[in-house]
């Protein structure tokens, strides 16, 4: 059975057949924890015959996901520690996140941000917290493009957005703004004139950066979403994350990567899984991603190609992996991050 609204508890897995019930006081306790949503979109998707179905394996609870391993963290790439007011994260000198908002239309069991995110997460800012990070914002000159980010940005409505936009296009000195987003995969029916005309709204430069981690989430519909961004002059780019069970095989990475240039998105990062709690039987070893990575090369096209990254644990920054940003040695990685400065892979403690 496909779902006509959202699922977004135990009992609605099960009623949808995307639990059995005997599961049912596992799969209570993971959401006691963390968030439960799978779009109506996702839903349909999802084979309910395959017990693998990689695409119930990003947003059905699992378990599995309170196992947390010491090296797991609630805040693995240092959000907080780049945080000067709140809403804002400013880890590189020219570019800000702006997290406007923290709830999201599904929420992918893998999340790098699942202690913020959801109905007890860190909520929408309020109009004051508002006002300090554009204060923040138009204070630093330095600060060339904005991330909208949470969370989903898109989930808010186009006269939210619109305010935002307005207001981003008062300060001078930012001349790109990014979304960071699902919604034209997980509900491409959102993005009509009104959404796209608040994305416009600030007069500058945008981007929209569309996360989806297997070729069957670029449905029809999904593409149709993303022409209708493209055809209004707004860059599109990819996101993914590489994750066992899911896309950790070299055809359907290519099939993904080549689904996003069919598209119109150019394929950006792919990322390799963030120490968030609970998301271990995600993971594979770097030297795994490295050769997935390393077996796109001549076999699909240089437009389909990804860059492979890490978000270094505690706040340093995303490196390249490549031979020259990450070295092992006995089993430990050492990574060096946009500083210059090395860092171990995981971190002790």
């Amino acid at each position: 059975m496909n779902a006509i609204r959202p699922i977004r508890t135990p009992d609605e897995l099960v009623d949808s057949g995307l639990v059995a019930p005997a599961d049912l006081a596992g799969i209570e306790a993971v959401a006691e924890r963390y968030a439960v949503a799978i779009s109506p979109a996702m839903a349909a998707l999802i084979d309910r015959s395959d017990p693998d179905d990689p695409i119930a394996r990003q947003f059905v609870p699992d378990p599995a996901e309170l196992n947390v391993t010491a090296e797991e963290r609630a805040d693995p790439i240092g959000d907080l520690a780049h945080s000067p007011v709140e809403g804002i994260v400013h880890r590189y000198p020219d570019r800000v996140l702006l997290k406007a908002v923290h709830v999201c239309p599904v929420y992918c069991r893998f999340c790098f941000r699942r202690e913020m995110v959801g109905p007890q997460g860190l909520g929408t800012l309020s109009p004051e917290a508002m006002d300090r990070a554009f204060a923040y914002m138009a204070d630093h000159s330095e600060i060339w493009e904005v991330i909208l980010t949470g969370g989903d940005p898109l989930v808010l409505s186009p006269r939210r957005l619109s305010e935002i936009m307005e207001r981003l296009s008062a300060i001078d000195h930012v001349k790109i703004v990014r979304f960071h987003t699902r919604v034209p995969v997980v509900e491409p029916e959102r993005i009509d004139g009104a959404l796209i005309a608040a994305l416009k709204a600030s007069g500058k430069t945008a981007y929209v950066a569309l996360h989806a981690n297997h070729p069957r989430e670029l449905t029809l519909a999904a593409r149709a979403a993303c022409a209708r961004l493209v055809d209004a002059g707004i860059v599109m780019i990819s996101q993914s994350v590489l994750l066992k069970g899911i896309n950790d095989d070299a055809d359907t990475l290519a099939a993904l990567m080549r689904a996003f240039v069919e598209t119109r998105v150019k394929p950006y990062y792919l990322h390799h899984p963030d120490l968030a709690p609970g998301t271990s039987h995600f993971r594979l070893s770097i030297e795994e991603g490295r050769a997935l990575v390393a077996g796109l090369r001549g076999r699909i096209s240089g437009l389909c190609q990804p860059t492979y990254i890490l978000d270094i644990p505690g706040g340093h920054g995303k490196a390249v992996i490549g031979p020259d940003a990450i070295r092992e040695s006995g089993g430990c990685y050492t990574v060096s991050d946009f500083k210059g400065a090395e860092h171990p892979y995981p971190p002790s403690g």
